[in-house]
């Protein structure tokens, strides 16, 4: 069971203020740490310069990585007030929301491909469970790699991979109160500390009671991580992070388009589609823990070994609002019953899964080295990767309990189901082992050519609701992956790659001819060219054009009782332009913007009114810009501003309908000063300032496709003083 635990910002400032006194750490252990200037602002000269821990690519810096990779720094995120993964999307063009609805794990998608949950967050480089409420409170910065990552992760969708960097030991301590508009109220603390020259550790905690903007959806969050370092000797070190949260909130239901053709209007954004008084909230507890040994046998080899545990139980809870099958106005059958009806009528449903678990174990072992071979230099990365996934399941209930209105000012009351969940039983046994190697190869002093490959065996067995097989399945690929970069000028390099990846197959949608089947695992191809420019050290600029293809998976159209069969048939291709700009404009003047363009369609499918529009919930052209401004008149004062465009998007297989087109413009304000020799930071921010109606998301979920309303607006307001 779930268990969230209320507690007042007092004791929290008081937990704040516990000391943390120690001897200042000897050389040694400065010299092989990162010291943080507790509660300063600290201008990073070239954003994401560090090598990425998520790069498929081998180890590199953003200038010599072949890929579009956009990093996120701590900054940026506390100035935001980012805490949910759709947030963190609106801060790169290149992502949108893929089903994230409120008070319920959130997923996103990368280049119109929605990432995959079980492989596509990772935390240090290693796979976490995506089903969770990933926190952010331990994490320095967050690295966003763009596209075919079969090199770094093996079977995983092609859009990309997100990973979260954890905060490493050091001497800081610092406590952040915040609230918003709407009266949440919220509490972090970041201590560290170099408890001897060769230990260090840093502890993060977070307690959230947050007021949502929508009508009974208000939570609660707690949150501990505990993060250290061991230096072994002159050659080893030991990294550990461990991190476990609880939360509580109701889950808001999407909606969903009137007849299967009209978008809902004047939709009020604080209204709770099928609230019911004895919805339980969703529960979602989640621990997630990893290692990293890594041994320098020589100043060019180095070993590294890495293994991580990740779980989260979920108590899924929710008055589901969901299509039109018992309305009056879809009786005859002419309106299809998985959207809500012409009038606005919606069936609610009682649907109840306790303890549903996921979880993710990993293990990895590779050998980084230098060489050469005549004037050729080598950098070399081999290993072994193993995976395990598992998905323990209750049978669930889903009972339609009674029908409401989506203009309904309060939501009628219905009696809930009688009828309780199941035994638990494994629904799902996933299994990865996989062998890798990557070469750089550097030549001709301005060339480079990086040549790799990942061999993958994936053995996968699934179980129905009762736990008796269902499907064994093994499939072996070797998934090449080639870069090419030439170097330009001393600021200028200019990259070409190609990749393959693999992803499992969709499931089939309970409303179509085959009901629970998964499709075969398909096969994606990209290829990019891009240019990385820096100007200087602070400033980055990059473009990248790039195609990727997959089999196209849809629910097809045919004369069976059903009236559709999900196949695997025709080609899905994105074709996309990206330009990103990140740092210092002018000594004052910070800014991180990007757009994109993406023409993805669907080619060859059997079905000519799905071919030749764009594909759904993937808008053509997306920007988003973010600057921060030093104000010359008042030291400590800067103002900061935000804006986010989405072009319209398709919400019909058909392409017939749009959600509109939208503009969505951001304030604020940050204040730093000294009390008594207390460093402080105040930050203000204004989200949706001319509080614009949006559809921020027309993803889909178990094939069926919602509507999710953008936030109206909301001020938020932070304050974080160094003890």
């Amino acid at each position: 069971m779930n268990r969230c635990y209320r507690i007042s910002l007092l004791t929290a400032a008081l937990s704040a203020a516990l000391p943390l006194h120690a001897s200042t750490p000897e050389t040694d252990a400065s010299d092989r740490s990162t010291t943080e200037l507790a509660a300063v602002r600290v201008q990073a000269k070239q954003p994401g310069t560090k090598d990425s821990q998520s790069n498929s690519f081998g180890a590199g810096d953003w200038k010599n990585t072949p890929a579009s990779i956009t990093v996120l720094d701590r900054s940026l995120l506390d100035s935001r007030h980012v805490r949910t993964l759709s947030e963190l999307a609106q801060n790169d063009a290149s992502l949108g929301d893929s089903y994230a609805p409120v008070g319920y794990y959130q997923n996103i998608a990368i280049r119109g491909f929605a990432l995959d949950t079980a492989t596509g967050y990772r935390f240090n480089g290693l796979t976490i469970a995506g089903e969770q409420r990933l926190a952010l409170e331990n994490v320095q910065q967050v690295e966003i790699l763009k596209g075919e990552a079969g090199l770094a992760a093996g079977v995983i969708a092609p859009g990309g991979v997100i990973n979260y960097v954890g905060k490493r030991p050091a001497e800081v301590r610092t406590v952040t109160f915040a609230t918003d508009s709407e009266g949440t109220r919220y509490a972090t603390v970041d201590v560290g500390h170099w408890v001897t020259p060769r230990i260090g550790v840093r502890f993060n905690a977070a307690w959230d009671d947050s007021a949502s903007y929508i009508d009974h959806a208000d939570g609660r969050r707690n949150f501990y991580s505990l993060a250290t370092d061991w230096l072994i000797g002159e050659r080893g070190k030991l990294e550990v992070d461990a991190n476990y949260q609880t939360s509580a909130q109701r889950s808001a239901s999407g909606y969903q388009l009137l007849g299967a053709t009209v978008l809902p209007r004047n939709v009020d954004r604080k209204h709770m589609l099928g609230y019911q008084a004895w919805q339980q909230p969703v529960g979602i507890d989640s621990t997630n823990i990893s290692a990293l040994h890594t041994f320098d046998f020589s100043p060019t080899w180095q070993s590294r070994v890495s293994a991580s545990y990740s779980r989260s139980v979920i108590d899924d809870n929710v008055a589901f609002a969901y299509g039109c099958y018992y309305a009056a106005e879809c009786a005859d059958g002419s309106v299809p019953g998985n959207y809500f009806a012409p009038n606005g009528d919606y069936d609610i449903y009682d649907y109840r899964s306790p303890d549903d678990t996921r979880r993710n174990q990993q293990l990895r072992a590779e050998l980084r080295g230098r060489f050469n071979t005549g004037n050729v230099e080598h950098q070399l990365t081999f290993g072994a990767d193993y995976f395990d996934r598992t998905v323990d399941k209750r049978r669930n209930v889903n009972e339609y309990v009674g029908t409401a209105n989506i203009h309904d000012k309060d939501v009628p009351q219905f009696v809930p189901s009688p009828l309780q969940p199941g035994p638990s039983v494994r629904r799902l046994d996933s299994e990865q082992k996989s062998l890798f190697v990557l070469d750089r190869i550097r030549f001709a002093d301005d060339w480079q050519w990086l040549a790799g490959g990942r061999f993958v065996r994936l053995d996968e067995r699934t179980f129905d609701k009762r736990g008796n097989p269902e499907r064994a399945s093994r499939l072996s690929r070797f998934l090449p992956q080639t870069a090419l970069i030439w170097s330009a000028t001393d600021e200028l390099n200019l990259y070409a790659s190609y990749a393959q990846g693999i992803s499992l197959g969709q499931e089939a949608p309970f409303w179509t001819t085959n009901e629970g089947t998964f499709l075969p695992a398909v096969r994606s191809r990209q290829l990019e060219m891009g240019a990385k420019y820096t100007p200087s050290d602070a400033l980055t600029l990059g473009a990248a054009l790039f195609r990727i293809s997959q089999p196209f998976q849809y629910a097809k159209p045919n004369d069976s009782d059903y009236g559709y069969t999900f196949v695997q048939e025709g080609q899905q291709n994105h074709i996309g332009l990206e330009l990103s700009a990140q740092g210092r404009i002018t000594e004052r003047l910070q800014l991180t913007a990007s757009a994109s363009a993406l023409r993805a369609r669907a080619r060859n499918t059997g079905t000519p009114a799905y071919e030749g529009h764009p594909l759904i919930n993937v808008p053509t052209t997306r920007a988003t810009l973010h600057a921060d401004y030093q104000l010359p008149f008042a030291p400590g004062l800067g103002i900061t501003g935000g804006w986010r465009y989405a072009s319209s998007n398709v919400a019909t297989a058909d392409g017939r309908v749009r959600a509109p087109s939208y503009n969505v413009a951001d304030v604020g304000l940050r204040f730093q000063h000294q009390l008594r020799e207390h460093a402080v930071n105040w930050n203000l921010s204004v989200d949706n300032v001319f509080n614009r109606f949006y559809w921020r998301d027309t993803g889909s979920s178990s094939g069926d496709y919602y509507l999710f309303p953008g936030a109206p607006r909301q001020a938020r307001l932070s304050v974080t003083v160094a003890l």
